[in-house]
């Protein structure tokens, strides 16, 4: 069995717009009200599929969540018509392109029946993500529906909340090995919530039969969360044997970082000094909400957005580090301004698989020819243009439920999904 990393990315829907409906993300808080430009931002996340497949990455997708959601707003007794604007904004977010919240994935390496296990988050903390979870589940029943090898759980209840793999790393000596699972929760996040519960995390440990030995639980720093790190990838990633993190990510990164050495001797911590990189540019910068990624020809690559770029502090320390005896070798800046300007950088768009890719559903994975068909569905049926007061436009929703239909269509997945 050929076992390897897979990324799966949300292709971005066509209701992407900017609503503000995510306190503690200050980009999406920010730019609250502005004209988004769901064409530009799907074709920008293709363009970053693509970027990773000229990698030699394996590459697959989910897709968009069928906008609005007129059987969650008739649950709460209204429909799109009448439902008070932020209801009409909710129902018609395009969030669930940030494939990290879909699910918490850990690999058949690493639990107790040596299948890899996935559980879908049910996001509850934000009402706009509160309603994804039954369509996320959906589609990772069929893109991962052979039960031999994987095994596909409900979201954890309410009220702990889970936010999926954006709160989870995993560590080990290559992808196929036995590894030591990190789940980090919060507590408290000053004027911001703390969306991942250490009950959630827990629960999701016990059902995917996990080793207590070789898993860790770790409070995000109260600190990251103020500054606007409402997810633990907002402040750390890891990959394989590397740990990427800045220094004010954890509540007691000195314990964490004893417990992850004493269970993983090879484990590679990079901290990043707040003295270098303050919070506020890291956060600014989605520096950490990068795909780090072993490279099929050796070496680890950090993809990350252009906005990194931008911020003085950030790209020196970068560079430095690649021009250094450190271990990532690679820095690959990607476009995905769209999402960024919502919140969302490169981690955000994709969810991380450990399997072999011929287990899968292969409607669920790409190449740069299926990349050409999807992105030519996009240009001819996505918006141009969203702005707030377009939400109640019937012409502009009815645009978007024949663009998710269209693509859906495409992808041969009709029958399953609509």
């Amino acid at each position: 069995m050929s076992v390897r990393e897979i990324n799966f990315d949300g292709i971005i829907g066509p209701s992407h717009n900017y609503a503000g409906l995510s306190p503690g993300n200050l980009a999406s808080s920010h730019n609250a009200g502005a004209i988004a430009y769901p064409r530009a931002a799907a074709l920008q996340g293709i363009g970053k599929m693509r970027a990773n497949i000229a990698l030699g990455l394996t590459q697959g997708i989910f897709l968009p969540q069928p906008r609005p959601d007129i059987a969650w707003l008739e649950k709460l007794g209204t429909d799109i018509e009448h439902a008070e604007p932020h209801m009409r904004a909710a129902a018609m977010s395009a969030s669930s392109m940030w494939a990290a919240n879909a699910a918490t994935v850990s690999p058949a390496a690493d639990t107790a029946d040596s299948r890899c296990h996935l559980t879908a988050a049910n996001l509850v903390t934000m009402p706009h993500r509160s309603h994804e979870w039954p369509h996320t589940i959906r589609q990772l029943r069929i893109a991962f529906a052979d039960a031999g090898h994987f095994a596909v759980h409900d979201a954890v209840p309410a009220p702990f909340g889970d936010e999926g793999a954006a709160n989870h790393m995993r560590l080990c000596d290559h992808h196929g090995a036995s590894g030591i699972e990190v789940f980090v929760y919060g507590k408290s996040g000053g004027p911001f919530p703390a969306r991942q519960h250490i009950e959630a995390s827990k629960a999701i440990a016990r059902i995917h039969g996990l080793n207590p030995e070789r898993t860790l639980f770790v409070q995000q720093s109260e600190e990251a969360i103020a500054a606007g790190a409402f997810h633990n990838d907002v402040v750390a990633v890891a990959n394989e044997r590397i740990l990427f993190a800045h220094e004010q990510a954890f509540a007691d990164k000195a314990a964490f970082f004893d417990a992850l050495r004493a269970k993983l001797p090879s484990v590679e911590i990079v901290e990043v000094p707040a003295s270098a990189v303050s919070l506020g540019d890291a956060i600014a910068s989605y520096l950490f909400n990068a795909q780090l990624v072993t490279l099929p020809e050796g070496g680890t690559a950090l993809i990350l957005p252009t906005e990194a770029q931008a911020i003085p502090s950030v790209w020196n320390w970068l560079e430095a580090h690649v021009a250094g005896n450190g271990p990532i070798r690679r820095l690959i800046p990607v476009d995905v301004r769209q999402s960024m300007a919502n919140g969302g950088g490169p981690a955000c768009l994709r969810l991380r698989v450990v399997a072999d890719p011929a287990t899968i559903d292969p409607r669920f994975l790409v190449n740069d020819g299926k990349l050409d068909a999807i992105a030519a569905v996009i240009e001819a049926h996505w918006p141009e243009e969203i702005a707030a007061k377009d939400l109640q436009s019937p012409a502009l929703i009815r645009q978007i439920q024949q663009s998710w239909l269209s693509l859906v269509d495409h992808l041969g997945l009709s029958r399953d999904l609509s």
